[in-house]
C-alpha cells in the first residue's frame, strides 16, 4: 500500500478533534443536564433559563464533528445489497463513482450552508429562549461537511491507488 502521509495527517486531525471537541461537548451536556434537572429544577425549583437552547446547540456541535469522523472510520451506513452480485472490478469502480458524486454533493451542501448562515441573522434564526443566532452553527456545519467531502476524496484516491479504503482503526496508535 502506498504511503499516503496526508491521509494519516487527516486521520490524526479527525481523531483529535473528535476526542477533544466531542469529549468537551459530551461532558458539558452530561454535567450541565444533570445539574439543571437534578439540582436546579428538582431541588431549588428554579431551572436554568435557556438550558434547552444550550443543550440543542451542544448537540449540533457534536453531530457536526461526527460527520467527517464517522465517514473516515466507517460509521456511516452503507447498503451493499448489490455488491455481492458484482465483479470485484465493477464494485470498486462503482464505489469510486459514488464517492465522487457524494463528495460533489457534500461540497454543494457546504456552499448552501454558508449561504444559509449568511442569511440567518437577517431572517432572525435564533434559539427560542436565549436568542442565540444560528449563524456560527451553520458555518461550523459547512466546515465539517466540507471536511467530509475531503474524506470522500481521500477514499476515492485510496480506491484508485490501492484498490481498497483503509479506514481509521479505532484504538490503534496514530
Amino acid at each position: 500500500m502506498p504511503d499516503l502521509m496526508w491521509i494519516k495527517a487527516l486521520d490524526k486531525l479527525l481523531v483529535w478533534l473528535a476526542l477533544i471537541m466531542g469529549g468537551v461537548m459530551l461532558a458539558f451536556m452530561t454535567l450541565f443536564g444533570t445539574w439543571n434537572v437534578l439540582v436546579m429544577r428538582k431541588v431549588m425549583n428554579a431551572p436554568v433559563r435557556g438550558a434547552e437552547d444550550l443543550m440543542i446547540l451542544s448537540l449540533v456541535i457534536l453531530v457536526a464533528i461526527a460527520i467527517p469522523f464517522g465517514g473516515r472510520c466507517g460509521a456511516h451506513i452503507e447498503i451493499e445489497v448489490m455488491e455481492s452480485r458484482m465483479s470485484p472490478g465493477f464494485a470498486r469502480w462503482s464505489m469510486l463513482g459514488l464517492r465522487l458524486v457524494a463528495g460533489a454533493l457534500m461540497l454543494l451542501m457546504s456552499y448552501e450552508l454558508v449561504k444559509a448562515g449568511g442569511k440567518a441573522t437577517k431572517f432572525g434564526e435564533t434559539t427560542q429562549q436565549l436568542l442565540i443566532s444560528y449563524e456560527p452553527f451553520y458555518y461550523l456545519l459547512a466546515i465539517c461537511v466540507a471536511v467530509y467531502a475531503l474524506v470522500l476524496a481521500s477514499d476515492a484516491i485510496q480506491l484508485v491507488l490501492c484498490g481498497k479504503i483503509q479506514q481509521i482503526a479505532l484504538g490503534a496508535d496514530l
